[in-house]
């Protein structure tokens, strides 16, 4: 393969898994202020797929042919001009748009270098999962300690960071999860797991201060009221009702905000650490990306789902 060119998952039109083609393209160049990542893994994330079936065209519109993918970790092979806080050689992560791809471009303010005791596969985690649940927990969720909050879908790739972070805060932590994931989501430090498939939790969950809501639609419905009067609910899924919120007392948030440099580095000591740990559902090479995003699109995994582009 010629130094010109890389492997990439290309769509040229909406539609299901099958649109997904592994091609050869053009590897790209950085930019001023940009920089060429040799990427290690990708995450896939439910957005992937939403915009790959075409649902998205209002919110996230795409020029055809794009390359899917955002968040990625890997290892700076280039700098653009104006570079100064990476040089190749560098374990990065962050968001890299086209990261379905052997090499992808990032700004250089969207990307971190990944601390010495972190994998490449935890790394690649943590803009997709850890921080959309300290967005939702903190930034937009204002929870503090001794709150109580309530998290749905606990085991998913974003909920079950939000246990984790909630717990560290020291909140006190209600999760909803399926018969299969309740072990799992006590063994993250859930105070109280609730088997959504056969309890509703409104029967047995009264005045939390927070909602963290990744579901939407019933979920949201029926979230109201459990909420105490001043309390907030923040949804990852959909912008929730604002009369609804206000017919109870509460404030109702859409996790738009975004966490500050300063708050993905504290995730990013958090994971080095061993505070907070990811689940890795299962791991694709790139040419089967189509499989990835099938088991995305199911919905039943425990953790993160990652494609393996390049190895170490």
């Amino acid at each position: 393969m010629s130094n010109k060119s890389m492997q990439a998952i290309l769509v040229h039109e909406y539609g299901g898994p099958n649109v997904l083609k592994v091609e050869q393209v053009e590897r790209p160049q950085p930019q001023t202020d940009e920089v060429l990542v040799r990427i290690v893994y990708t995450t896939v994330i439910p957005l992937d797929y939403k915009i790959r079936n075409g649902w998205l065209q209002d919110v996230f519109p795409v020029t055809f042919p794009y390359i899917p993918g955002f968040y990625a970790s890997g290892v700076v092979e280039k700098v653009g001009q104006g570079v100064t806080e990476f040089k190749p050689g560098d374990r990065v992560f962050g968001t890299i748009r086209g990261a379905y791809a052997e090499n992808g471009i990032a700004q250089a303010r969207e990307l971190v270098k990944i601390p010495d005791h972190l994998t490449f596969e935890d790394a690649a985690t943590i803009k997709a999962g850890a921080e959309a649940a300290w967005k939702a927990l903190f930034t937009e969720g204002e929870l503090q300690s001794g709150q109580t909050v309530l998290i749905h879908a606990a085991a998913g790739g974003v909920g079950q960071f939000a246990v984790q972070l909630a717990k560290w805060k020291g909140a006190t932590v209600i999760a909803t999860a399926s018969a299969s994931n309740l072990d799992f989501v006590k063994s993250l430090g859930a105070d109280q797991v609730i088997d959504y498939t056969t309890t509703a939790f409104e029967d047995v969950v009264k005045e939390v201060d927070l909602v963290v809501d990744s579901i939407g639609g019933d979920t949201e419905n029926r979230s109201w009221a459990v909420l105490k009067k001043g309390g907030i609910l923040v949804s990852l899924a959909q912008d929730p009702s604002q009369e609804n919120a206000q017919k109870h007392g509460v404030t109702a948030k859409f996790n738009t905000k975004f966490p500050t440099y300063t708050d993905l580095q504290t995730i990013t000591e958090l994971m080095a650490k061993g505070t907070i740990k990811a689940e890795i559902d299962s791991t694709f090479p790139l040419n089967q990306a189509d499989k990835a995003l099938e088991k995305s699109e199911a919905r039943h995994g425990r953790g993160r789902i990652l494609l393996q582009v390049n190895s170490i």
